[in-house]
């Protein structure tokens, strides 16, 4: 069974490296930044609470967390899957592109105000803290940001704004 289990689990990554340049190319359209917004996050969230927090659909391409915000003005609480780059240490860089569209996303602004925020990343709940990058760690993190998913230079591009970038930090 575990054979098995492993068999599958490798087949699907390699389908997941095979299939990674098209989503790519489909998440860098304009069609994609205007539809996905509506169907994305809600099918991304309906998906995690029905595995108990071990599964968001864009996890297969890239890593993902839920992100759990206070809203700047209601002071509800505010899901938001997002991809991410998990850092050494148990941190997380976010970058508030909005799938490339001009406006900043709501939950990076329920950030700024404020950054006590809740992770779950494959199952597990982390309370994290957030800070927005500026200068040379905002660069230095911009830089292993675009390796990891080239699509962010284009988000800049068609924005036409500086995507903001967090890091969330596990709080103790």
């Amino acid at each position: 069974m575990v054979e098995q289990q492993q068999s599958s689990g490798g087949f699907m990554a390699r389908v997941s490296t095979a299939l990674r340049p098209f989503f790519q190319w489909l998440a860098g359209t304009r069609g994609f930044a205007r539809v996905a917004p509506k169907i994305v996050p809600p099918l991304d969230r309906f998906v995690n609470r029905v595995t108990g927090g071990r599964v968001l659909m864009g996890d297969q391409m890239i890593p993902h967390l839920l992100l759990t915000t206070t809203g700047s003005k209601s002071g509800q609480q505010r899901e938001s899957p997002l991809a991410c780059l998990p850092e050494d240490g148990g941190t997380f860089l976010v970058v508030g592109s909005n799938f490339g569209r001009e406006h900043h996303p709501a939950w990076s602004g329920n950030l700024l105000k404020t950054p006590q925020a809740t992770v779950t990343f494959r199952g597990r709940v982390i309370p994290v803290t957030a800070a927005l990058l500026a200068g040379a760690d905002r660069e230095q993190a911009w830089q292993a940001l675009t390796r990891f998913w080239p699509l962010y230079e284009g988000y800049t591009e068609r924005s036409g704004r500086e995507l903001r970038v967090f890091r969330l930090s596990p709080r103790s």
